[in-house]
């Protein structure tokens, strides 16, 4: 229970590893906001799971790539909790196609939701950690961008801009004892990679050093991680957790 008493926003929790981190935030004793969009369903029934086995969790419904949306979640925040100590900015899309045939709107929507969202939910939550002088900023970013991929020139320009984002901010808010930290998954175990066929799987794990893709709750594990006091002189920086495919 290291987190116990603290308050967590944690975008896109519905599902995959957004929920992992979800389930693992909750039941290290935080009390967690997290954001879901278009997934009603599945961020409803999690919510009531999670309700009935006694953790504290509410869902709001929001597109995190809007401003509007961004600032009535925390403004729901501020009202319900009067303080945030923890924010994961895990909200990502992808829009894969080769860059001689990627639209405009391909690149505007990942970037939006993959990066303008980061911008705007730390904005919003400086305001609530600077006064308490505390808080920790977890981006979820992707090995994509730092390695690059071919057909996801957006998807890594996003995921890379998320590095950089980290890195200022952990500068500007560390006076404050704000820790601003990414985390860098590879492949990991989700809707869209059990989609693959056995041939993809196993060229797939082929390239992998330890020999298979990660499981959602292995990256919240390191989400946990940089939110508890172990990480208390740790910002700035980029845990890549990719099983050794980026070495």
């Amino acid at each position: 229970m290291r987190l116990q008493g603290q308050v967590a926003f944690v975008t896109g929790g519905s599902r995959g590893i957004g929920e992992a981190i979800v389930r693992r935030l909750a039941s290290e004793g935080a009390f967690v906001y997290a954001t879901y969009h278009r997934s009603t369903q599945q961020a409803q029934a999690l919510q009531e799971e999670l309700n009935r086995e006694g953790y504290r969790v509410v869902f709001l419904s929001a597109d995190v790539a809007q401003e509007t949306d961004v600032e009535r979640c925390f403004a729901t925040i501020q009202k319900e909790a009067q303080r945030l100590d923890i924010l994961v900015n895990n909200a990502g899309i992808t829009a894969d196609r080769l860059i001689a045939r990627m639209t405009l709107e391909d690149w505007d929507r990942v970037l939006a939701t993959n990066l303008r969202s980061a911008f705007l939910c730390i904005r919003a939550a400086t305001r609530l950690m600077i006064p308490q002088r505390y808080g920790r900023i977890i981006n979820i970013g992707s090995v994509v961008g730092i390695m690059g991929n071919a057909g996801q020139a957006n998807y890594a320009a996003s995921k890379a801009g998320l590095i950089g984002l980290t890195r200022a901010v952990a500068k500007e808010l560390a006076s404050r004892n704000i820790l601003v930290n990414c985390v860098a998954p590879g492949y990991v175990e989700t809707a869209m990679t059990a989609q693959l066929s056995e041939q993809q799987r196993k060229a797939l794990q082929g390239a992998i050093p330890l020999g298979r893709v990660a499981t959602p709750e292995e990256i919240a594990a390191v989400v946990a991680f940089l939110a508890s006091p172990d990480a208390s002189y740790i910002t700035g920086q980029t845990i890549i957790a990719d099983g050794g495919l980026s070495l």
